[in-house]
């Protein structure tokens, strides 16, 4: 305890009392004796002035004291008790008070509840329009603090703080002369439109004009005596309100002006800088005014010679060296403090720092031009002590309204349509290098801008905007030869994804800072998801595979992590790519100085091979099984095809070290794993994406692959054996592309069925089993079912007997699964397993499965229902295999009970939601397909056989999806093919051929009008079409049909005209080879009119073969092989010789007739 000096008053003795006190023993005890006081006190303005003191002078942050513990309760009545004790006259305690809101608020991190919120707004308000102007900035702070994530509930005093002649818009108006009062007005507008997670939001016309006062702000001209305080205050504003809410901006410019403002903003403080900003942004596909009208074809980077590029060639080639004499970006500590801006244009023009030419570079250091005399050294510095800590306050405010400004533009991007953005995007994303004073755009922050904080900014705004930027860069394409008198937007979009491609590689090779440097990663991962390589000249991946091969390696774990996620894209980009399968089977080591080991990164990189952590040969505790990285001398020897990025993957999961104690330095400890789990994780998930597009080189590790599946399965960790299932599970997918009737992998390079046997055999008997009973891991047990149902099935047949029944029996319980999550695997799993050869001829298992998928299409769980009809379709199509390869023997066999119950099921399913129907009426089709004469005449058969043919044709004609109406077509169609059902005859049988006509014709997706005509076209007996009247209008149905097969309003249609045309005039044909002499009077008339010559035409040219090329959108939607020109004349010439033995029949029966009559 200190003892007072001589003289001190008792008041005084006693704050230094409470120096060693505790603050939450301080805070009740002051808020103790505060409660006490009452407006009749003796000596109340003495006691408040002492207590408000007392307050102000604690230190209330938990950070320098953790143990204080407050309740917000407690803080809201000990203010609210305060404000009704100081009087307004009493400018010294109104200021004294709004101070100790302000600290307590502020400090304790405490949000007032609704009653002391009015309460201090009606008291701030009232003392606003009582007290003298000095007091106002003080009561206005206090304002702010009240307000801050309370703006919802001060509904009713709104009106006053921002209606028409309201305080804040008197305190924020641009003709307010007093800055800081502006300032801190922009400051309540600001918390008042701040979004607070699970609350309400502000009325709309309060953010609306909150938002205008806050881009005003931003765009009046900026007074000499304002420091960047003001722009920072509105900047945040503005975020407060684009956050959170999906911002519907006006017409006009609106969202230009915006852009505009926000563009200037991210380029405050810029040194040498004098450029004419707009004020208006426009959408234009070319860059509008930092540009010259026509951009240059993109040119090779070893060719371009453009000052700009010639600078940060520079760069990079003093970092090559390892030079000390740059400045390292990434000093976290004071970075904010010793910043400054490097000109991005300088003031004599000219490309940045490249304008001296060649000749001066060899005798000047490169980096001599990049940076400010006194960020060199401090004698050269052109600023007095005091001077250059102005200088340095200056750019800390500059740095945080860039930062500020980006944070906005990552708002905007994140809450307008993308759509309406693309026409922006060459004002932030520069299209080529160009030669002149280079662009400004987000790359030219993210190269320059000193600040690490500034240039991570810019990279999450430029990852935002290449988010889902898929379709729009797929229109990019520059493999063609350019045309020199005209450029094409694809052409110049390609332009735009090599020089992000080169500027992000430039970056990551010159980023020091870890936190940065991950948002370039990241930056580069979106990229690499989204432009389309596959159209653009190869050559862009590979320098970025190799430049990212050393932070693999770094020191910080966010930057490994974003470095493998990097990898993971690339192997993913629209695979497999030659470019990437050349890269995967290049060695190591290739790539030479190319492969950016010379960077100054390397004093972070492969920090655990310097200190002798990752070699195999040092870890005592290492498993055998976990290799290592070959050198290049040994790739010369390895086996050919193993690429080297999967061999790190298995090394960055498998690799362990000994965990070694302090006491026992010397001795060896548990094997641990080398790598931290986010590392592992996503090394695993990398895993996973190679041998999903590359499998036939990934197939070389398939052993070291298993075990890598069988040693993730053996951890504790449930994130590691997810990801080990799931490597599992596409290793089974890609076994069975392989192996699929139209791949195109040659059997020589195919996995030896013999080797597919062994790796499910270990796999099987290891600790799957184990995965697929951890009930308390849902997820891990989904998972092991979608790997257990990745068997390929010829492999299933030939595996032990014990073990394809510990597989079938593990599925058939799972389906009984609480986790709705599980039952769904496993009954999708069955659905696999019934269409194994070995397993569908199979009745008992037929049987088990069926009866287990109509339980699991009554659950709650919507998405077991729909695996479950999935389940169904796929059994009910074994059904059609079996009656077609097996025959009557396996009809007979299946229960009539069964297939009651799976046709009752069915139709009631075709109720249920899309995802459920769409399978279901598959499966309808089937079984309608499936059933025999006797079932059918069966009376219990008949109602559910109506149900089911009614279910099918509400389903044509109802307003469903697509492929649900799509599937009930081919359900019909393949109803249609039982010779059992009485079309002829069926009450039904008129709905179902009305439903397909009305379809066949007003329909306006394509591939539905394709099904319903195939499915017309099925009928094998001319009875089955019934009488001439419905005949003919199942006639007319299809050549109305052939006469629209152009007309739609939906574009992406057009790809399927020729497959409806050939269905129809198909479908045409068959009608016509099925008539019969009462049908010929209706026919004739038909096509000797306007009907018959449009036919003709069309027929004419399905026979040359000039329909159009049906290619893979159309391929098989008829539901009939495309017939060559051939065939389609063979296939008329039987029609027209049955219609000639039609009219000699029909001649020999009218010369019958007449005899007769005579």
């Amino acid at each position: 305890m200190a003892l007072a000096p001589v003289g001190m008053r008792p008041q005084h003795y006693t704050l230094i009392l409470h120096d060693s006190m505790d603050p939450g023993v301080h805070f009740a005890r002051c808020s103790s004796k505060l409660r006490s006081l009452r407006g009749d006190s003796v000596n109340l303005k003495e006691e408040l002035n002492l207590l408000f003191d007392q307050f102000i002078s604690e230190n209330y942050y938990q950070t320098i004291s953790p143990s204080i513990n407050f309740r917000p309760e407690d803080v809201c009545i000990l203010l609210r008790h305060a404000c009704a004790l100081v009087p307004q006259s009493n400018e010294h305690l109104v200021i004294k008070f709004c101070q100790l809101v302000h600290h307590l608020l502020n400090q304790l991190k405490v949000i007032v509840d609704e009653p002391t919120l009015h309460a201090l707004v009606s008291y701030i308000v009232r003392a606003l329009s009582v007290c003298s102007k000095w007091t106002h900035a003080e009561v206005l702070l206090a304002l702010s603090t009240v307000l801050y994530g309370n703006g919802p509930q001060c509904q009713k005093h709104l009106h006053g703080l921002l209606g028409e002649q309201g305080l804040l818009l008197l305190y924020s108006a641009p003709s307010q002369p007093d800055l800081e009062l502006r300032r801190v007005a922009l400051s309540c507008m600001t918390n008042i439109c701040l979004g607070i997670p699970g609350q309400l939001s502000v009325e709309d016309k309060y953010r609306n004009q909150c938002y205008g006062i806050f881009l005003k702000a931003l765009q009046a001209p900026k007074p000499h005596s304002c420091d960047e305080l003001l722009y920072s205050g509105a900047l945040k504003g503005l975020h407060c309100c684009l956050s959170g809410v999906k911002w519907r901006f006006g017409g006009g410019e609106e969202v230009g002006a915006l852009l505009a403002t926000l563009k200037r903003l991210m380029f405050q403080g810029t040194p040498g800088l004098s450029v004419e900003w707009p004020s208006v942004l426009y959408a234009a596909p070319l860059p509008q005014y930092e540009g010259p009208s026509t951009p240059k074809p993109p040119e090779p980077p070893k060719e371009a010679a453009t000052p700009g590029k010639a600078s940060t060639n520079k760069k990079k080639k003093t970092r090559g060296k390892g030079k000390k004499a740059e400045v390292n970006r990434g000093d976290e500590g004071a970075e904010e403090e010793r910043e400054t801006m490097v000109p991005l244009l300088p003031k004599g023009g000219g490309g940045g720092g490249g304008a001296a030419g060649g000749g001066e570079s060899s005798t000047k250091p490169p980096t001599a031009s990049l940076y400010p005399a006194w960020k060199r050294t401090s004698s050269d510095s052109e600023f007095s002590d005091l001077e250059g800590s102005a200088q340095c306050k200056l750019r800390l405010y500059h740095g945080r309204v860039r930062q500020s400004a980006l944070h906005c533009l990552l708002a905007v991007v994140r809450g307008v349509d993308k759509r309406m953005l693309y026409g922006y995007w060459s004002s932030f994303i520069p299209d080529a290098p160009m030669a002149g004073p280079p662009p400004l755009t987000l790359l030219s922050i993210v190269l320059k801008d000193p600040s690490p904080k500034v240039r991570a900014c810019a990279l999450q705004v430029l990852s935002a905007m290449l988010d889902g930027s898929r379709q729009f860069l797929g229109v990019a394409e520059d493999t063609a030869t350019p045309r020199p008198s005209f450029t094409p937007f694809s052409l110049s979009l390609a332009a735009t994804v090599r020089e992000l491609h080169r500027c992000l590689t430039l970056a990551l090779l010159a980023e020091t800072s870890a936190q940065t440097l991950t948002q370039v990663i990241k930056c580069l991962a979106y990229l690499v998801s989204n432009a389309p390589y596959q159209r653009l000249r190869p050559g862009l991946l590979s320098p970025l595979w190799r430049h990212l091969r050393p932070y693999v390696r770094h020191r910080d774990v966010n930057v490994r992590v974003s470095a493998l996620t990097l990898y993971g894209a690339m192997v993913t980009a629209q695979a497999p790519l030659p470019e990437v399968q050349l890269l995967l089977r290049q060695p190591e080591g290739s790539g030479g100085g190319g492969s950016g080991a010379g960077t100054p990164q390397d004093a972070a990189l492969s920090w655990r091979h310097r200190d002798g952590l990752s070699s195999p040969s040092k870890t005592p505790g290492s498993h055998g099984r976990s290799p290592r990285l070959r050198t290049p001398a040994e790739q010369e020897g390895a086996e050919p095809g193993s690429p080297w990025l999967l061999e790190l993957c298995i090394q960055l999961v498998t690799e362990t070290r000994d965990e070694q104690s302090d006491s026992e330095a010397g001795g060896t400890g548990a094997a641990v794993a080398s790598e931290p789990s986010p590392v592992r994780l996503e090394a695993l998930q990398v895993l996973a994406h190679l041998v999903r597009g590359y499998f036939c080189l990934a197939q070389v590790c398939m052993s070291e692959l298993g075990q890598v599946s069988a040693r993730c399965l053996q951890e504790s960790d449930p994130s590691v054996q997810l990801h080990g299932t799931k490597l599992l599970d596409e290793l089974g997918t890609g076994i069975i592309q392989q192996n699929r009737p139209e791949s195109t992998v040659p059997l020589p390079a195919r996995l030896p069925m013999s080797q597919v046997v062994e790796f499910w055999t270990e796999v099987l008997r290891g600790p799957l089993n184990g995965a697929l009973q951890s009930e308390h891991h849902p997820t891990l047990q989904t998972s092991a079912c979608d790997a257990l149902s990745s068997i390929l099935p010829l492999a299933f047949t030939q595996l032990e007997d014990k073990i394809q029944m510990m597989c079938i029996t593990v599925l058939l319980g799972l389906t009984y699964s609480e986790n709705s999550l599980v039952k769904a695997a496993a009954v999708r799993a069955l659905g696999v397993y019934i269409l194994f050869p070995s397993l569908r001829e199979d009745v008992m298992f037929v049987a088990d499965t069926a009866n287990t998928i109509l339980m699991a299409l009554e659950d709650k769980s919507p998405n077991v229902r729909a695996k479950a009809a999935w389940s169904l379709g796929n059994l009910t199509d074994t059904l059609i295999v079996n009656m077609e390869s097996v025959g009557t023997d396996f009809q007979e066999e299946l229960s009539d009970m069964l297939l009651l119950k799976m046709l009752q099921s069915a139709t009631r399913a075709s109720a249920d939601k899309d995802r459920v129907k769409c399978n279901s009426v598959r499966a309808l089709g089937n079984l309608l397909h499936f059933l025999r004469y006797g079932q059918l005449t069966r009376s219990v058969f008949q109602r559910p056989l109506e149900e089911a043919v009614r279910v099918l044709v509400q389903t044509v004609q109802s307003e469903a999806t697509m492929k649900v109406r799509w599937n009930a077509c081919y359900a019909l169609g393949n109803a249609f093919r039982n010779p059992a059902l009485p079309l002829d005859s069926a009450p039904w049988s008129s709905d179902a051929f009305s439903s397909l006509c009305s379809v066949v014709t007003s329909c306006k997706n394509f591939k539905v009008r394709i099904k319903s005509a195939a499915a017309l076209s099925v009928p094998a007996r001319r009875g089955c079409y019934g009488d001439v009247e419905r005949f003919i209008r199942v006639w007319h149905s299809l050549a109305t049909a052939l006469e629209n097969s152009e007309e739609t309003h939906d574009f992406l249609e057009y790809r399927y005209c020729a497959s409806l045309r050939e269905t129809l005039l198909q479908a045409l044909m068959h009608l016509l080879s099925l008539s019969q002499w009462e049908d010929m009077p209706a026919l004739g008339a038909a096509l000797a009119g306007d009907e018959g010559v449009a036919i003709r035409g069309h027929l004419l040219r399905y026979l040359r073969g000039e329909g159009g090329d049906r290619g893979t959108a159309g391929e098989g939607e008829s539901g009939t092989e495309s017939l060559s020109v051939l065939q389609r004349t063979e296939a008329l010439q039987q029609t027209l010789a049955g219609l000639r033995e039609l009219q000699v029949e029909g001649e020999a029966e009218g010369v019958r007739r007449e005899r007769e009559n005579s």
